[in-house]
C-alpha cells in the first residue's frame, strides 16, 4: 500500500484540473501541463480534491500509485510557483553566457559548448551562476543535469559545474616526501 498514494491531493485556487482519456491536464497562472497515465490507477476529481486508487491490486499498480500521486502534486505545484535549480561554475577562466536560445559554456575545452534551452524553461545567467526555472519539475531537473554533465566537479581543485547546494568531497592529492 502506498502512503503517498492514499493521501488526498488538494487543488489550489486559480488552478483548473481535468482528466480525460488517460491524460491529466492542469492549468494555472504560470501555464499548462499535461501527462498521460496508464489505466491501472483510477483518478477521481471531486470538490477541489483528487483521489487515486488502484483498479486492481498488483505489484505494478502499487508502484504506480504513489508515483502518479507525486507527479500530480508536482504538476499542481509547478503551475502555481516555478521550480528552480541553480548551478555554480568554478574554475579559472570558466564562464557562461546566454546567446538567445542557447547557453555557451567555456569550461576548459578547446571549444565553446553550446546547449539549446528547451521551451518552457527560463534561464538567467549571472557571472558564475546559472538559474533554471520552469513549471515542469522533470524538465528543469533534466536540463540542469545536462548542463552539469558537460564538466562535472573534479575532487582535487573543485573545478567544474555543480549544483548550488552540492558539496564536492575534496581529495588530498600527492604529498611531498620529507
Amino acid at each position: 500500500m502506498s502512503r503517498i498514494g492514499k493521501q488526498q491531493i488538494n487543488i489550489p485556487e486559480k488552478t483548473e484540473v481535468r482528466f480525460s482519456d488517460g491524460v491529466f491536464f492542469v492549468k494555472g497562472p504560470l501555464g499548462e501541463l499535461s501527462r498521460a497515465f496508464k489505466p491501472d490507477i483510477a483518478i477521481k476529481i471531486e470538490d477541489k480534491q483528487i483521489t487515486l486508487k488502484p483498479i486492481k491490486i498488483t505489484n505494478n499498480s502499487n508502484m504506480l500509485w504513489g508515483t502518479y500521486a507525486s507527479h500530480i502534486v508536482n504538476m499542481l505545484k509547478g503551475v502555481n510557483e516555478p521550480f528552480t535549480k541553480k548551478l555554480l561554475i568554478e574554475g579559472i577562466g570558466y564562464k557562461v553566457e546566454k546567446l538567445g536560445e542557447n547557453i555557451a559554456l567555456n569550461v576548459g575545452f578547446s571549444h565553446q559548448v553550446k546547449i539549446t534551452i528547451p521551451k518552457g524553461l527560463t534561464v538567467e545567467v549571472e557571472k558564475n551562476m546559472i538559474s533554471i526555472s520552469g513549471s515542469d519539475k522533470e524538465s528543469v531537473g533534466q536540463f540542469a543535469a545536462k548542463i552539469r554533465a558537460v564538466k562535472k566537479p573534479e575532487p582535487y581543485k573543485g573545478k567544474g559545474i555543480r549544483y548550488e547546494d552540492e558539496v564536492v568531497r575534496r581529495k588530498q592529492g600527492k604529498r611531498a616526501v620529507t
